[in-house]
């Protein structure tokens, strides 16, 4: 099976290679990302499994670093180049991903959206925003197995382990191994492995004053 997977995802490489080829020269002629967005936007339409493994391949090519085992679903476009993806992260439908760095085995839950940091506008002196500024990027880190729920909005870094309900605004860094929730997001509890069975047991007999 893995064989299997290995073929597929050096097929869609080859495929999309072309592609990818495009956009680096599109690059070196001065083009501010508009080929590399058309790509990016067609791969994320494209459907079901066979889908995953262009959208994966493209991006292999073109990020700074992008794992051969992450998956980014349908409908998910990095809108910057300035990503690294690690092994085994996960991304789902429809989720917009700015400047981050996706750390190992992440969650991103789908319609999740990561902004390039809290600072890319500026008000002008007419009381006017104006666009975002390339050298205002920072990359927003999301740690190693943190979950975020759907439907987040991350403007800054996720610690490991931690936990973004769904529905949530992220303005300030999240600790590790904790909960938060709502807009914007707040602590609501440490998280804590499950522990086995028989120390759940211990656990009781202590708590209730017993001796084992």
């Amino acid at each position: 099976r893995q064989m299997l997977k290995n073929l597929l995802g050096a097929f869609a490489l080859s495929v999309v290679a072309p592609c990818a080829a495009i956009v680096s020269l599109a690059s070196r002629l001065g083009d501010r990302n508009e080929t590399y967005n058309l790509f990016a936007h067609l791969f994320a339409l494209a459907p079901g499994l066979p889908g995953m493994y262009l959208r994966r391949a493209f991006y292999r090519w073109t990020l700074l670093d992008c794992a051969s085992d992450c998956f980014i679903g349908f409908g998910v476009v990095f809108t910057h180049r300035q990503v690294r993806v690690e092994p085994a992260a996960y991304v789902g439908p429809y989720s917009l991903i700015g400047a981050a760095t996706l750390r190992r085995g992440c969650l991103i839950g789908s319609r999740t959206s990561i902004v390039s940091g809290r600072n890319l506008h500026e008000l002008q002196p007419d009381g006017t925003w104006g666009p975002a500024k390339a050298s205002k990027l920072r990359p927003v880190e999301v740690g190693e197995h943190s979950w975020v729920g759907e439907a987040s909005t991350l403007l800054a870094d996720i610690g490991r382990g931690a936990m973004v309900a769904a529905g949530s605004v992220v303005a300030s860094p999240v600790p590790p191994g904790v909960m938060v929730a709502g807009n914007p997001a707040r602590f609501v509890r440490v998280l804590q492995p499950p522990a086995s069975a028989a120390a759940a047991v211990v656990e009781k007999v202590y708590a209730g004053g017993l001796r084992p």
